[in-house]
């Protein structure tokens, strides 16, 4: 259960907890803090919400799910793939429906994790989650413009509407607030790496554009008032939720349960590679699940764990899960101490972090690898969930992705090589193996990949000509796994052969699937008789056999209800093998 996971991992991370382990985990806190104070901001107001609701929701989420978390590195709190989602909800729905379908979404994400359901997650494609988070970036760029250049333009639940709008209605940038915009814009790209590991460009940009705008006296807009307290006034209530009304909720509360889900196992995956200590999914998504609960009764938005603050925890020394607690700690004492000033913040500000951000949230080494090496699964599994993403409705985007990641999958498991040999005498008996004929009889398929439904039409279309044999031998070792209709297919090509006066033999069955021909009926219906350890085996008693067969039992078999056990000789005989 996630809780005794949880115990585990607690005794494990704590295990000679130090007062310099602490001083690490306090550095790398307050680093984090630095870095995750401006995003905290820009994606409450990218989320349709307020500046005051992302540094919310970064607070309750670095206390509670960096707390239950199921590592030690995951940071969480509002990011920019959540942003773009909940934009187009709060649009559509208002604030009460981004609460409603994230107290949804963290319940959906509590039992997934209860049920240990978390590996199925990790099923979709690369692609389709690039073309995704490309598509992600694009929305939350485009959703930004009018803050970046200070106009108004009509708005719209999709973004490729949103920018048409540009070249619909006549517009004319605001000269101060393009220029604060800008201004930030550069800094985050000219700034050095080795400055941003103290002081990140973004934080800087917001100290600088501000000071700017309040000594120039420039007319910009503002976030406003900041609220000096954690449980803002607009917030979810109980009295408040339409209960009636939530079926109107399924399709948005999967779309950020999905996501959520998602991206904070991907996170996970990307820290666990840089540290070596693996994600406790089902235990993260527990944590998500609870935290997601919470956060709309104090007045945030849906959470996530963010790649981002993540990995500025780990490279800053951060060595336990206090690191993301105290960065928490950093926020609320900003929010208590530094709130009027953080009200003067222009959004324009805001606005060009985010369109920093939205660029870097392409994975530019994946899209560059899969075009440059022409992979045409991968870059039409990218394209499609790219366009689904800007030009359709968000959840109608999870959906084709979802359809175009099973089709992928099915596409890629479904490939079933088959190479049918007949028997080289010759050579066998160079490899001492005595072999008295020349087999002519006798013919081998060998067998690579999962013989399922959507494979049954390959294996059938392998065997439905070619010269009649009298012993066919299936050699299945690289068969991974069957299902019902490989059972089936299997099933028919004996009686086939069976009908022609030849027989089926089966070499070098995997015990799983053994298992399934066991329960099936297969094995008792083809004979204990003709499965073999090797086709070499088979060979051989096809061979001894002779044409027709004589009705002899073969001289290897399988021991009756032992299908994970090798062969055992039988009449008493050795193995040789």
């Amino acid at each position: 259960m996630p809780r005794r996971n949880l115990r585990r991992l607690l005794k494990d991370e704590f295990t000679g907890y130090s007062l310099p382990v602490f001083r690490q985990d306090l550095m790398a806190g307050l680093t984090v803090a630095a870095v995750a104070l401006p995003l905290a901001l820009a994606f409450g107001v990218a989320s349709g919400a307020s500046a005051a609701a992302g540094l919310v929701t970064a607070i309750v989420a670095g206390l509670l799910i960096g707390g239950l978390s199921g590592a030690p590195y995951q940071i969480s709190g509002p990011t920019g793939a959540m942003s773009a989602v909940l934009i187009v909800l709060a649009q559509r729905y208002g604030l009460e429906g981004v609460w409603v379908a994230g107290l949804l979404s963290g319940l959906l994400l509590l039992l997934i994790g209860l049920l240990r359901m978390g590996r199925f997650i990790s099923f979709i494609p690369a692609p389709v989650i690039t073309g995704f988070t490309s598509g992600i970036g694009l929305i939350i760029a485009i959703g930004q413009l009018d803050n970046f250049l200070g106009v108004h333009t009509p708005a719209h639940d999709k973004a490729l509407h949103k920018l048409v709008a540009y070249f619909q209605v006549p517009w004319t940038p605001d000269g101060p607030t393009l220029a604060l915009g800008l201004m930030v814009v550069g800094l985050m790209i000219l700034w050095p790496p080795k400055w941003g590991a103290r002081m990140p460009a973004s934080l800087v940009g917001l100290v600088l554009t501000t000071a700017l705008a309040q000594l120039a006296g420039w007319d910009v807009a503002t976030i406003g008032s900041i609220p000096t307290s954690p449980i803002l006034a607009e917030r979810l209530r109980l009295d408040a939720v339409p209960w009636q009304h939530l079926g109107d909720f399924i399709y948005p509360t999967l779309t950020i349960t999905a996501l959520g889900a998602v991206e904070s196992l991907l996170c996970g995956m990307a820290a666990s590679n840089m540290t070596g200590v693996r994600l406790q999914a089902n235990q993260e998504l527990v944590a998500q699940g609870l935290g997601n609960m919470l956060i709309p009764f104090l007045g945030g938005v849906p959470a996530t764990a963010a790649i981002a603050r993540t990995s500025v925890g780990i490279r800053s020394g951060g060595r336990t899960r206090m690191t993301g607690i105290l960065h928490a700690v950093g926020l609320l004492l900003s929010m208590l101490l530094l709130a009027p000033v953080m009200g003067r913040i222009p959004l324009a500000a805001l606005a060009g972090i985010l369109m920093v951000t939205a660029w870097r949230m392409n994975e530019w080494a994946a899209i560059r690898f899969m075009f440059s090496h022409r992979f045409k699964t991968a870059m039409l599994a990218f394209t499609v969930t790219l366009l689904a993403t800007i030009t359709l409705d968000l959840t109608q985007a999870i959906l084709i992705s979802t359809f175009l990641a099973g089709a992928i999958f099915l596409s890629q498991i479904a490939s079933l090589d088959i190479e049918r040999q007949p028997v080289d005498a010759a050579k066998l008996r160079q490899r001492g193996l005595e072999i008295s004929s020349e087999c002519p009889h006798v013919e081998v398929a060998f067998i690579t990949g999962p013989l399922f439904f959507a494979a049954v039409g390959n294996f059938n279309e392998a065997f439905a000509g070619g010269r009649p044999t009298q012993a066919l031998i299936l050699s299945m070792r690289g068969v991974p796994l069957i299902d019902t209709a490989g059972l089936e297919a299997i099933m028919q090509l004996k009686e086939h052969l069976h009908r022609a006066g030849g027989h089926l033999m089966l070499a070098g069955v995997n015990p799983r699937v053994r298992v399934m021909m066991e329960r099936g009926g297969i094995v008792d219906a083809i004979g204990r008789e003709n499965f073999f350890w090797g086709s070499d085996e088979a060979i051989v008693e096809a061979d001894r056999r002779g044409c027709p067969f004589c009705a002899r039992p073969a001289r290897m078999a399988w021991p009756r209800g032992a299908a994970d056990e090798a062969f055992t000789p039988v009449d008493g005989e050795e193995d040789k093998d």
